[in-house]
């Protein structure tokens, strides 16, 4: 069973024409029981920032130190 994630934006970040503000929260459900919605690429923060905000999360070179995050389960 997977956890579920609250990941919110520290700071406003502008990079490559993108734009990622802390209102921008997202909770992300991850496919395995694991500590951190990171383990694996990101690969369910990038799905649900593109999903809900159309915010590429690669393109704007984010990662872990970018966020705060809080276990929700």
């Amino acid at each position: 069973m997977g956890k579920v994630f609250r990941l919110t934006p520290k700071r406003i970040k502008r990079v490559n024409g993108l734009i990622l503000t802390p209102e921008m929260s997202i909770v992300v459900t991850t496919r395995q029981s694991c500590i951190t919605p990171f383990y694996n690429g990101a690969e369910e923060v990038k799905e649900q920032y593109m999903r809900m905000y159309g915010f590429d999360y690669k393109k704007a070179c984010c990662g872990q130190s970018d966020f705060y995050i809080e276990k929700l389960d």
